[in-house]
């Protein structure tokens, strides 16, 4: 059977499903009422979903989970994490109980400029460009009055448009680089609109400029596109107390456990192979509540990992240290994020999760969300530092195992009782239900 169809757009939900099922699942009696089962049974609920992709034939859902008792600021939040992986939300639960009676957590917003670029060629002399680039310039601004007129109302906008000469690393290669403020809105509709109008002036007006040789006048617009590199667009997250009160139910006194973290951190600031993990187990909880409250999380993860690795070799997003019988442990990172616009104002559940969380202003939102990195972190240490990590962690994952292995609601009661005290391992589960089952 041929595997290549014309058309396929076109095809009803149900057609696209049988071309799928009859051409790549054929040996698969149940693919059809699986792909089905996940259908909303709300037609119009299930219409919304359809259209915010391309080709949609089912859903596919995450669980959603919440986070009880984040002080953030003096302030008590719940935080929506969506993602399907154990033990995430359980540790996010348990840093943010640990830090509730030690002051919480402190945030705040650094700066929120965002950046974009029109890429474009020129092979003339440089002078005469940046001469025409100063004339052009408010030329620029104006033609995007359109665009930014209601920006502009609500104080965001346009900060500035800068030229710069990227010819050392490409023959001709010139930037248009502008900086913006969105507010609320992540803004990427908006930063586009405004690289295209600019890329048009600039290039139209080229035509006009008498001090440019004939040559000169053609100027090859590549692409007009915002970026998900914000650097300029950083919130900070840190929690504090003395180094006595981390002894709490710790096996190690405070000053020994604060002295193994610190040094964990610093592991992870010089060794990329540690530091990879480490910022990952940083995007577990961030990630999560992107996701939860409709952001894009994979340009958040780029924009973030592009900046841990700032300073030319990739490393750890926290720090930590001891100072005069203090322990700090603190992190800044670039965040991107939108309370309107795209899925916030139409996926159902987005809408409940910001309901949950306040209704939070973009800013606002980069401080929770940098809070449940900075907590999926400090637990992660904390376990690696104490316990290690596979206890709690398998623990978490003993669920997804004994699913894997269809057991009964009796089996996993008592099999969830006995490895309270035993390790879980994949083999040990597997042996003990086995076991159980004979």
């Amino acid at each position: 059977m041929s595997k290549t169809i014309f058309g396929f757009s076109k095809r009803s939900k149900s057609e696209k499903i049988d071309w799928i099922v009859s051409t790549y699942l054929p040996n698969n009696k149940n693919a059809k009422s699986i792909l089905l089962q996940y259908w909303n049974t709300d037609e119009k609920l299930q219409q919304l979903h359809d259209e915010f992709i391309e080709n949609t034939i089912t859903n596919y859902y995450l669980p959603l989970g919440i986070a009880p008792n984040f002080l953030i600021n003096g302030i008590t939040y719940t935080i929506p994490m969506a993602i399907e992986e154990s033990s995430v939300v359980a540790a996010a639960s348990k840093a943010a109980k640990f830090w509730l009676d030690r002051g919480g957590f402190k945030t705040e917003v650094i700066s929120t400029i965002k950046i974009g670029q029109v890429h474009f060629k020129y092979f003339g002399n440089p002078e005469t460009l940046k001469a025409y680039f100063t004339s052009i310039k408010q030329q620029l601004l104006k033609d995007a009055k359109p665009i930014t007129a209601n920006m502009e109302k609500r104080g965001g906008g346009i900060l500035d448009i800068e030229l710069r000469d990227k010819t050392i690393d490409i023959d001709g290669y010139y930037q248009l680089h502008a900086s913006f403020e969105t507010l609320d809105a992540m803004g990427a509709n908006f930063i586009n609109s405004c690289l295209e109008q600019f890329a048009k002036t600039f290039k139209n007006e080229a035509l006009n400029f008498d001090a440019f040789s004939s040559d000169e006048k053609h100027i090859e617009i590549i692409m007009s596109i915002l970026s998900n590199y914000v650097p300029e667009c950083l919130v900070r997250a840190e929690v504090n107390c003395p180094v006595e009160a981390l002894a709490e139910n710790s096996k190690l006194s405070g000053s020994t456990f604060a002295k193994k973290f610190v040094e964990a951190v610093k592991i992870a600031e010089i060794e990329p192979y540690r530091a990879v993990t480490h910022n990952k187990g940083i995007m577990n909880g961030i990630d999560a509540v992107v996701l939860a409250t409709g952001n894009d999380f994979r340009a958040v993860e780029a924009g973030v990992h592009a900046y841990a690795a700032r300073h030319g070799s990739y490393s750890s997003l926290s720090h930590a240290e001891v100072k005069d019988g203090i322990f700090k442990f603190w992190l800044e990172i670039p965040l991107a994020l939108g309370t309107v616009g795209g899925l916030t104002g139409l996926h159902p559940l987005v809408k409940l999760a910001l309901e949950m969380l306040g209704k939070p202003n973009a800013k606002e939102l980069m401080q929770i969300v940098a809070v449940a990195g900075l907590a999926q972190n400090f637990a992660a240490l904390r376990s690696l530092t104490t316990t290690g990590i596979q206890e709690g962690h398998m623990k978490m994952h003993l669920m997804n195992i004994l699913n894997q292995f269809e057991a009964t609601n009796s089996e996993k009661q008592h099999l969830v009782e006995r490895f309270k005290t035993e390790t879980v391992t994949h083999s040990a589960v597997v042996e003990a239900l086995e076991k159980l089952r004979h």
